[in-house]
């Protein structure tokens, strides 16, 4: 592996070592992979929406099986509506090259990301507030 390469590697592994920080880098790939599937419909690249599409498609297929209904019913009720929601927009998105249904997803998955961000990087503060506090 080459140096740069190999950085890259260490930093995803250390952000992604924690599951909090693994669920906010998937976040961000899904959002990525939206982004660009966006601007592909948008200007005539239909090959590289389609595979942003897909991947997209992927990673809340995984957020939606991953939901454990037994630990908090309610709430993986409501997020499996709008894992569902998504799915269906995406597949819009893809079947009538449709670039506004992939803004639905981003309004709708938007403030998901931003509230798991907020909860996983306030854990992370308290954690190592208390850690300190415990070091003295």
């Amino acid at each position: 592996m080459t140096p740069n390469v190999a950085a890259r590697y260490q930093a995803v592994q250390i952000r992604t070592e924690d599951p909090g920080e693994a669920l906010i880098a998937l976040y961000d790939g899904l959002f990525r992979f939206l982004n660009v599937a966006r601007y592909g419909l948008r200007n005539g690249q239909r090959a590289r929406a389609g595979e942003a599409l897909s991947k997209a498609h992927a990673i809340i297929s995984e957020f939606y099986l991953a939901l454990d209904h037994s630990q908090a019913p309610e709430l993986c009720a409501n997020l499996a509506a709008l894992y569902n929601f998504s799915l269906e927009r995406l597949t819009t998105a893809n079947v009538k090259n449709n670039a506004d249904a992939i803004d639905e997803v981003v309004r709708v998955l938007g403030p998901i990301r931003d509230a798991f961000t907020t909860v996983v990087r306030s854990e992370a503060a308290k954690a190592a507030a208390e850690a300190k506090k415990a070091a003295k």
